[in-house]
């Protein structure tokens, strides 16, 4: 009995310090009183708890209210706060052509960025390319391995809880994800790093609901709109991921009429503006025809439309056209407020978003989707992983080693 009892106590008291933990993490300064406020614990039991996350090396113990300022008469009031340096998260993006990590500390601050060009057909230099990646991120921001509480990875591909992606795809899949969690899992053992390796559309939905053009929606997607489209659903606050994580990859786009595949803005358009050298239609000085064949693509589009360009124009109507449809499939089928256009080509859209707007109050029942354009860039999957990261290291803080101030 004696036995049942003290597991019984070490629990609660665990229990009670992630609690008094996971209150710290969204504040600044706290008094003992802010955390009893909070939590409903004893005194006596908070500042306990809060001496023992001192002494791990989770909270630093401020200077007390008087000290401070803030306080005048009485006892002054004890102050805590969470150590945003008692690690370091990373976040990758391990995309088809590069590779990017950004680390940051515990408050989300982004300390260093690194990347680099990846052979997307070598699956062995796709995992040397993100260690090296992250070990030049890591050095840039001044961490240690060992600082190292957790490890995002954003993949073009479904991942299973485990992190392993299904061969499909003609073997796309597995080459860009050749087994990055139990690499990193290896890597990482020493250190005890938390590792999750997640398809890049989930992970840009995740950056879009606490950064950026989703935050306020409670039912939105994110959609990449680069080479391919892809697709992150976030549906009464969770992200819908599917028995095997491939929810969001949209096959489906196949069988969807006046679409017909799952090609993104970025190729769509370079497709349809070299087809529109050869129509005999095009002025013979618009940028569609005097761009050298190798650099036109989306960007020459979009600028080229933003001047007044007819033929550049008229590309983006057919955009607009297609993209409705896409948007009235997915916004019908998940009833969601929003739907966010993801990734690099986001930045240039704004005369697209309209356009498309109007064709899909016509495709479906009112009211139809808001539409936004992610204000994230081309790093929005890195930033998603980062904050997938701190998630992690939130929910599982109290059986993490933090790195102790020593050490900093």
């Amino acid at each position: 009995m004696a036995d049942i009892d003290d597991r019984t106590g070490f629990s609660q008291k665990r229990a009670n310090a992630a609690a008094v933990l996971d209150y710290a993490w969204d504040r600044g300064a706290f008094t003992a009183s802010d955390a009893i406020e909070a939590t409903g614990l004893t005194r006596s039991t908070v500042i306990a708890l809060a001496d023992d996350l001192v002494e791990r090396g989770w909270f630093c113990e401020l200077p007390n209210a008087r000290a401070a300022g803030e306080y005048r008469k009485g006892r002054p009031a004890r102050r805590y706060e969470l150590r945003s340096t008692a690690g370091v998260v990373v976040g990758v993006d391990a995309g088809q052509h590069c590779v990017t990590a950004a680390v940051a500390d515990l408050r989300g601050r982004e300390l260093a960025r690194a990347h680099t060009e990846v052979d997307e057909d070598s699956a062995e230099q796709r995992l040397a390319v993100a260690d090296t990646v992250i070990a030049k991120a890591l050095s840039d921001a001044g961490a240690l391995e060992q600082s190292v509480l957790c490890v995002a990875v954003g993949v073009p591909a479904p991942t299973d809880l485990d992190g392993v992606s299904p061969e499909g795809e003609q073997g796309f899949w597995s080459r860009m994800n050749p087994g990055f969690a139990a690499h990193l899992r290896e890597r990482g053992e020493a250190h005890g790093w938390l590792i999750e390796v997640e398809n890049d559309a989930n992970l840009a939905a995740i950056a879009e609901g606490a950064l950026g053009a989703g935050v306020g929606a409670s039912s939105y997607i994110t959609l990449m709109t680069g080479e391919r489209f892809g697709a992150g659903y976030v549906v009464d606050g969770h992200l819908v991921r599917g028995t095997r994580g491939a929810a969001g990859e949209l096959r489906l786009l196949s069988l969807v009429e006046g679409v017909g595949s799952t090609h993104g803005i970025a190729a769509l358009l370079r497709a349809w503006a070299l087809e529109a050298r050869t129509s005999d239609t095009v002025d013979p000085a618009s940028a569609l025809m005097t761009t050298p064949k190798a650099d036109l693509g989306a960007p020459v589009v979009f600028r080229a439309a933003e001047a007044g360009d007819p033929a550049a124009l008229a590309l983006l109507d057919r955009m607009a056209e297609r993209l409705a449809r896409i948007c009235a499939v997915l916004g019908g089928l998940l009833d969601v407020e929003r739907i966010v256009f993801s990734g690099a080509v986001a930045d240039s859209i704004g005369l697209l978003l309209p356009r498309t707007a109007a064709r899909l109050d016509e495709l479906t029942h009112p009211p139809a989707p808001g539409l936004a354009a992610s204000t994230l860039h081309g790093g929005v999957v890195s930033t998603g992983a980062v904050v997938r990261a701190l998630q992690l290291v939130r929910a599982n803080a109290i059986a993490l080693d933090p790195v102790a101030p020593s050490l900093e």
